[in-house]
């Protein structure tokens, strides 16, 4: 029988979740924050060493990331992992590649192989995925990106940027190679699933200040999603969703952590000065 725990970073409003084994001492992280200051370029390590302080206070060995998609809003904790825990694998879908052929030119980026093999796993659409005492179906959900991916570990959904929560809707889709058409089917496919099901967002925006909240069902969002419910038309939603993000301005950290991201969480290579660097793209 599996546990959940949950962990929200409010500077980015991320959701970290952790689903556990306590017979197996075994744990998944999905989403891991590394913590970044973008005007100093200050790196800490706050969000991950609370998710370490929950593992080891519950004798928790973790053996598996899970990344939803490459995050355009905070770097990925995933290498911290690595680093603290040798043996941990770093799992995200397929299509990673997708994004890291799109991204590698934008950020000039020449000996990025845009093959996956930064991570350990790249999972299928339908693959019903079975990892030492995890069993779990991956679900292709493009449309916030080409190269997100859902996954259902018993009757949690963790949907990362595709479904957030009913108040505050869906994924933007104006990265490149983001469509939201693609969106809308990927979630229509999600809204087939049994009504009981609950949907784990990768982040939480607490509209009108609400409390944090971190599940709904899926009979939830088909009713009360305010961009797009069961019945919600293809053409409604394309409009909607395309016409509110024209309004929306770049994520603070776009540029820093896609560079990391697509390179599953590790930084740029060190130069001469034992510095690394992260780009920013100058457009005229």
């Amino acid at each position: 029988m599996n546990s959940l725990e949950t962990f929200f970073d409010p500077k980015t409003s991320t959701l970290t979740y952790i689903v556990f084994n306590s017979e197996k001492s075994e744990a998944v992280i999905i989403d891991p924050v590394w913590d970044l200051d973008f005007a100093s370029g200050k790196l800490s390590e706050e969000s991950h060493d609370k998710v370490k302080f929950f593992l080891s206070s519950h004798k928790l060995n973790p053996i598996l990331v899970l990344e939803t998609h490459a995050h355009a809003d905070h770097l990925s904790g995933a290498v911290l992992f690595k680093r603290d825990f040798p043996e941990i694998k770093v799992a995200i879908g397929e299509h990673i590649t997708e994004v890291q052929k799109t991204f590698a030119p934008v950020f000039n980026i020449k000996d990025l192989k845009c093959d996956g093999s930064q991570f350990d796993i790249l999972l299928k659409d339908d693959q019903d995925f079975e990892y030492s005492s995890f069993k779990m179906k991956v679900f292709h959900t493009p449309g916030h990106t080409p190269a997100c991916s859902s996954y259902l570990i018993g009757d949690h959904l963790f949907s990362g940027d595709a479904l957030f929560m009913p108040d505050s809707g869906t994924g933007r889709c104006d990265f490149p190679k983001g469509s939201a058409r693609d969106l809308y089917h990927s979630i229509m496919k999600i809204y087939q699933l049994p009504d009981d099901i609950k949907v784990h967002p990768g982040h939480d925006y607490q509209p009108n200040n609400r409390e944090l909240k971190s599940q709904a069902t899926i009979a939830d969002h088909k009713k009360e999603n305010i961009q797009i419910k069961a019945k919600t038309s293809e053409a409604e939603y394309i409009k909607f969703r395309e016409d509110r993000d024209k309004t929306l301005a770049a994520p603070k950290l776009l540029y820093p952590s896609i560079q990391v991201n697509i390179r599953a969480g590790e930084l740029p290579p060190v130069e001469d000065n034992d510095k690394a660097y992260l780009k920013i793209p100058l457009n005229k």
